[in-house]
C-alpha cells in the first residue's frame, strides 16, 4: 500500500499547480467519505476545510474563510502533519499566519497558500504525476478566471439536488409514520 493515497497527491497538485481549491475539496471529500475508519480521518477533514477556506477567501467571503480555517486548525494535529509529509512547525505557522491575516486584514489581496512539504518523495510524486505534467509547481492563482473562482456556481448540481430531495422525502415519511 502506498504511503500517500492517490487523492491526497491529487489534492496537493490541485492546491499547488491548478490552484483549484474546489477540486481539492471534491477529490479529498470523496476519499474521506470512503475511509470512515482511517486514523487520518480528522486530518482529511481538516485539509478539506483548508481548501474550502481558500476558496472562500479568494471569492471574498472572509467570514466563511476564517470559520473554515479555524476548524481546520482544530482538526489537524502535529502528528497528522508529520504523517502527511508536511513540515510541522512551518505548516502550523502558515495556517496561523493566514488565520491572523483573515482576522486583521480582511480586505487584503488574496495570496496563494503553499504547504511546506517535508517528504521529498511526496514532492516528487506530486511533481511527476500526470495531473502536473507540463505545469508549473507553485503557480499563482489566476484571479481573473471566473470559472475557477466561482466554480461551485457553474457545475451541474442536479444529482445533488435529487439526492437531497430524496432524503427530504424519506425524513418526511418517517415523521408521518411516527406522528
Amino acid at each position: 500500500m502506498p504511503r500517500y493515497p492517490e487523492p491526497y497527491i491529487e489534492y496537493l497538485i490541485y492546491l499547488h499547480v491548478e490552484r483549484d481549491f474546489f477540486e481539492c475539496h471534491e477529490v479529498l471529500e470523496e476519499y474521506w467519505k470512503s475511509v470512515p475508519n482511517s486514523p487520518l480521518r480528522q486530518a482529511w477533514h481538516g485539509l478539506i476545510q483548508i481548501a474550502v477556506a481558500l476558496y472562500h477567501q479568494r471569492r471574498g467571503n472572509i467570514a466563511g474563510a476564517r470559520k473554515m480555517l479555524e476548524s481546520a486548525i482544530h482538526n489537524i494535529s502535529e502528528d497528522h502533519m508529520e504523517q502527511l509529509g508536511l513540515q510541522v512547525d512551518a505548516f502550523s505557522q502558515v495556517l496561523s499566519d493566514r488565520l491572523e491575516q483573515l482576522k486583521q486584514s480582511p480586505q487584503a489581496v488574496f495570496e496563494d497558500l503553499n504547504f511546506p512539504i517535508a517528504d521529498n518523495e511526496l514532492l516528487l510524486l506530486c511533481q511527476s504525476h500526470p495531473l502536473a505534467a507540463n505545469k508549473l509547481w507553485l503557480s499563482r492563482s489566476d484571479l481573473l478566471d471566473t470559472g475557477l473562482i466561482h466554480k461551485h456556481t457553474l457545475r451541474d448540481r442536479s444529482e445533488v439536488i435529487e439526492t437531497r430531495q430524496k432524503q427530504y422525502e424519506l425524513r418526511k415519511q418517517s415523521r408521518e409514520l411516527k406522528g
